[in-house]
């Protein structure tokens, strides 16, 4: 009689391509992840900047031109002034300014309706009886818009236009004086106050409250698009040296509006004049 032998049987198991297969999952898996935590990320911030931006600074404009309106009420500037030297973006502040020479380019940065350089020619800015830099100190009102906006002393873009504000380009005019009353704003974010400037058509009222006094501006020419650079724009006889066909010929008392184009770009300058009313 023979001995039963046991047998056992060895099971080695190995990598197969089953292996393989889960492990490619996983990987994709985990890419799949990190691409959506990333998307998320990235739609809370443009949720953000677009959005949330705009509501806070909306709401702290429309604080500011009630704040105004007591404040001349009572004799006085009526605004609340803030820190900055007006030269925020890259841009030189006006002749007469402390912190850098006239006629410096502005920042190329991705903000919307980041301002134009000052022309050599503009005059002097910080005269006695003007606000100090970043302060606001009037309103500026679109009808056709339903604008209605505070304007403040300076352009630099945290202190002023990011507040949205609009902000005076030092060196030039102040409301109802000869020369050019030049004022930048932010198209798009930031409370965009100058978004639908580029409706306005010849015509069209704007009107300029300081201390409770109105000056009226009518919008008589608008250049859809120009050069970041085009410092002619903002020139006390305003003309663009980009395109000359566009612009005036003699001196006046003028208004300028200059902001962003085309929408949530700052490649270049949409630009709208406009003339006091006399």
């Amino acid at each position: 009689m023979r001995p039963v032998r046991d047998h056992v049987r060895v099971v080695v198991h190995g990598r197969g391509a089953g292996s393989g297969r889960a492990g490619v999952r996983g990987l994709l898996w985990v890419t799949a992840e990190l691409a959506v935590t990333v998307g998320v990320v990235v739609l809370l911030l443009v949720v953000h900047q677009v959005w949330w931006t705009n509501r806070l600074a909306a709401a702290s404009a429309e604080r500011q031109v009630a704040a105004l309106q007591r404040g001349w009420a009572g004799g006085g500037w009526g605004g609340e002034s803030g820190s900055g030297s007006g030269s925020g973006s890259g841009l030189g502040p006006g002749p007469g300014s402390s912190g850098g020479s006239a006629g410096e380019s502005a920042s190329s940065g991705s903000g919307s309706g980041l301002p134009l350089p000052l022309p050599s020619g503009a005059g002097s800015g910080g005269s006695a009886g003007e606000p100090g830099p970043s302060s606001a100190y009037g309103v500026l009102r679109i009808p056709r818009l339903g604008v209605a906006v505070p304007i403040a002393q300076g352009v630099d873009k945290r202190t002023v236009l990011d507040k949205g504000y609009a902000g005076h380009y030092p060196g030039t005019a102040q409301p109802g004086a000869e020369g050019n009353f030049a004022l930048a704003g932010h198209r798009n974010t930031h409370g965009e106050p100058f978004r639908y400037i580029n409706r306005l058509r010849a015509g069209d009222k704007l009107t300029v409250e300081v201390q409770g006094r109105t000056f009226a501006y009518v919008v008589r020419k608008t250049l859809a698009e120009t050069s970041e650079r085009d410092v002619g724009v903002i020139a006390p006889v305003p003309r663009s040296t980009v395109r000359p066909e566009y612009g005036f010929g003699e001196p006046g008392a003028y208004i300028t509006l200059t902001t962003c184009t085309p929408e949530y770009s700052s490649k270049y300058r949409l630009v709208v004049w406009g003339t006091l009313v006399r």
